[in-house]
Order: C-alpha cells, then structure tokens, then sequence
C-alpha cells in the first residue's frame, strides 16, 4: 500500500515530509538504537504514569467514565486499578483518563504536553492486544514519547495560544504511530496513520474556563482515536501524507493566528540521535504547570519567613499573559473553587494552600480542604499582574509577593525551566505513595519491580492483569 502524493503546494522537492520522517524512525529504530539511559527514562515516566492512574481509579470521574463505556461494549482488556474489563479501544479511552484525571501527570514542558497520558494507555493496551513482549511494548512507547515532545516543541506554545491542549491533539499522532509500530506496519502504512491521526485529533481548553470533567477525558479519546487510525491504516484507508506542513495540516489548522509561532522543521532534527522526551518533567504538585513555580515560591515564603496567614494583607502575583486564562480567570471563581478539578487549576487556592500549610498535595485537592473557610478567605486576598518577564514558553516562572499588615513585604521568584527535576528515587516514592493509596504495600512494589524490569516480560498480559484490581 502506498501513502497519498501531497498536494503539489505541500511538496518541497527532495525534502521528506515530516510524517516520512516519522514513520521511517519508528519503523527503522530497533531497541539497539536507543540507548539504555532512555529507556530507563521510559521506564520511569511508566512507572510515574500507572501510579497516577492507580491513585485516579478511586475517584468519582473514573466509575463514571467506566460505566459510560460497559455501557456501550464488553471486552477482555483491562482497566488500571479496576476489575471491570472493557473493548480495547474503550479500556484505552479509561486508561487515558485516569492517568491524566489528576493532573499530576508528566509535562514536557517546551510544548505543554502530556506525553504518557496517550502514550501509555496505547502501548499497555494494544501490546496486550497483540501479544506483544514486554521490551516491544517498551521500545514502541519510547519512540511514541519522543514524537510527542518533538512535535510539542515545533508548536513553541502555539497550540495552547489557539485555544487547543496540546496533550490530546499531539497525543493522537504520538500513540498512532506506537499503534503502527506494535502491529508491525510498513513505513508506508505509518505514513497513512499520521493522515487519519490528523481528522481524528482534537480538544480545546474550554473546560478550564469552567472546572469540568472533559480536560480529564482529553489523552483517553486521544488514545481511543490512536488505535482507531491504526487499524483502518492497517486495513487500507487512504488518508493525506503532508499531516503537519500541509495547507490543511497540523500547524496551519491547530494553531491559527499562531502558525508562525511554530517551528515545524525541528520536529526531525537530529532525530534519532538526540532525544527530547527525557527532559519530560514530574509533577510533585498535582495542579497545572503553569502554578507549580508559585507554589515552590510560597512555600518557600512561607519557611523563611514564619508567616502568619492571619497577618497577611494581600497576595500578589506575577504571571505569564497565557497563563492567566488558565489558572486566574475568572477570579471570584477561581479563589472559591467548586470542584476538585477546579482546585486544580485555581492559582489564589494553591498559593493560599501553600502559605497556610506548606503544601499542596492529593488531600488539598478534595473536600474539606477546597472549601475550608479559612483558605477561601485567604485566596481572595489574592491579585495579579501580567509579568512582562516571564519568557514564556522557554521559561514557567512565578513570583510571589507577600504583603503583610505591618506594612513588611516578602516576595520570591522561582522558574521550574529548563525543566523541573525530580530524581529517580523521587518517581518512585510519588508512585508508591499513589499505589498505597488504593492497594497494600506488598501489591505496590510487585507492580513497581515489574515496570522496572518491563523489558523481561515475555508477554505484556502479564503486566496488563497485574494492573487491573483483583
């Protein structure tokens, strides 16, 4: 089967598309290609990934979204952290879910993405699917997350100006082309799973604006989409070959006004050689990236300078223009959030967190702790300023400046770019908290030890029944 020739205005002669590029590294790269140090790194962000998913299996979005697809199929795949088992594509469309329902999933921060959301579901899912190995199902999400953090970094922030989330609309095409890979598709046929990725990627911020449950749901239908495009790319569906440098492609379409923001040619530089993905960082605070530089920074206040909350007279913060629509308006709702998820994304409520008890953590995402009077009251001290400074998207950065009632004034600047580092031990101690969460100890480190030593599972069912609740 051959891919579809681009329009004639797409094609610059002698230059690969980009979805060539793409289809022949995840065709060509075999698992000596990668280095070990990068398939420890995928390895992590697995780990990282599944404790989170685990952690989310007790929330309420996650019985919903399980009895929302039982009610439309049976299957045998499983979900993480639950016993039910659904279709393939509907377990993947869960699993997407509740990696990323807590929002404490890795960012790449370059391009505002999610990588494991899509990424891991995908692999998990249709390795099992497929009876695949468990170094197959490592070596396919370890090229799936590279994609993903290339194609964020080409954007420069341009999808999330357009109003689009990057996680979703980038994670199709990353978890297609691990699709691709793991049902062994020719290069050409991985050309033409970019093409149906492209009509099938979408979501926008709009639940932001609103602290609804669809941003949480955004990496499943990305995931769902992923597996669809793959098997009618399998089967011969014909679909575009110019997905990204097209007229109608990725950057034009999912940027907008914004296309010139984009860099699509760094997508392939030095692809294969040098590897983006690693730079993904973990999230030690479950909230928005665009509030975790605030939240160091007043806690940090908070330490030095033995505030007293009650002593406090207002709050004020610096803040990136992009970030504002995120995580600050509208205020009056943003300081009295009404659901866990917007506590999530409530910059006054986490700085308040912050300042009052020194952290911000599963426990201030939920009742009682979003609306404690005290916290609430605190949050509406708050006010911010848009920071001329900020060097957003090379840099997330956050200051705090902390007036008191006797007329003292602390403030502290903190940036958690280049990237926002978290130590291997520290991965493994967030996963473990998380798993403890929903299951003993003992189960915690059997599923801890088996992505750790993903490589050795002669079949990724044997992972894929560990992870689903006994």
């Amino acid at each position: 089967m051959q891919a579809n020739s681009p329009p004639a205005e797409d094609a610059v002669e002698n230059t690969p598309l980009i979805s060539q590029a793409l289809a022949a590294f995840v065709h060509g790269s075999g698992d000596r290609d990668i280095p070990p140090h990068i398939t420890q790194r995928a390895k992590l962000l697995m780990l990282d990934a599944i404790g989170i998913a685990l952690a989310s299996s007790a929330h309420d979005f996650a019985a919903t979204a399980v009895r929302a697809m039982r009610a439309l199929s049976g299957g045998d795949a499983h979900v993480i952290g639950m016993r039910e088992t659904l279709g393939l594509r509907d377990a993947a469309l869960v699993n997407g879910t509740l990696v990323h329902g807590l929002d404490y999933d890795d960012t790449y921060l370059p391009g505002s993405v999610h990588l494991t959301a899509s990424c891991v579901p995908v692999a998990l899912g249709l390795g099992a699917f497929v009876g695949a190995s468990g170094s197959e199902v490592l070596t396919a999400c370890t090229l799936g997350l590279e994609v993903g953090a290339r194609l964020g970094a080409a954007g420069k922030g341009g999808f999330a100006r357009a109003g689009f989330h990057a996680t979703s609309v980038l994670g199709t095409f990353a978890a297609a082309l691990i699709a691709g890979r793991l049902m062994k598709m020719t290069p050409a046929q991985l050309v033409t799973v970019q093409g149906i990725a492209l009509s099938a990627a979408s979501g926008t911020m709009q639940s932001l604006q609103e602290g609804s449950w669809t941003k949480r749901l955004h990496p499943g239908l990305a995931a769902a989409a992923a597996i669809t495009a793959a098997s009618l790319a399998r089967e011969g569906f014909t679909a575009p070959a110019a997905s990204y440098e097209g007229r109608f492609g990725l950057f034009r379409c999912f940027q907008g006004a914004h296309t010139a923001v984009g860099d699509p040619a760094m997508v392939t530089v030095d692809l294969g050689q040098h590897w983006e993905f690693p730079r993904a960082s973990i999230k030690l605070y479950p909230a928005g990236h665009h509030s975790h530089a605030f939240m160091t920074a007043a806690k940090k206040l908070a330490h030095e300078h033995k505030i007293r909350t009650d002593d406090i007279q207002s709050i004020r913060a610096l803040i990136a223009e992009i970030a504002v629509p995120l995580i600050c308006e509208p205020l009056e709702s943003r300081c009295q959030p009404q659901s866990s998820y917007a506590a999530q994304f409530s910059l006054p409520y986490g700085i308040a967190c912050c300042l009052a008890r020194g952290r911000f953590g599963l426990e201030e995402i939920e009742a009682p702790a979003y609306t404690d009077p005290k916290l609430i009251a605190l949050a509406r001290k708050f006010s911010y300023s848009v920071d001329p400074n900020s060097g957003f998207p090379k840099f997330r950065t956050g200051e705090v400046i902390v007036r008191m009632q006797d007329g003292r004034e602390f403030s502290r600047r903190e940036s958690i770019l280049p990237d926002e580092p978290a130590t291997a031990d520290e991965i493994i101690e967030k996963f473990i908290n998380n798993a403890q969460s929903v299951m003993p100890a003992a189960r915690a480190d059997e599923i801890r030890d088996a992505i750790l030593n993903i490589e050795n599972i002669p079949s990724i069912r044997t992972l894929s029944r560990l992870l689903a609740k006994p």
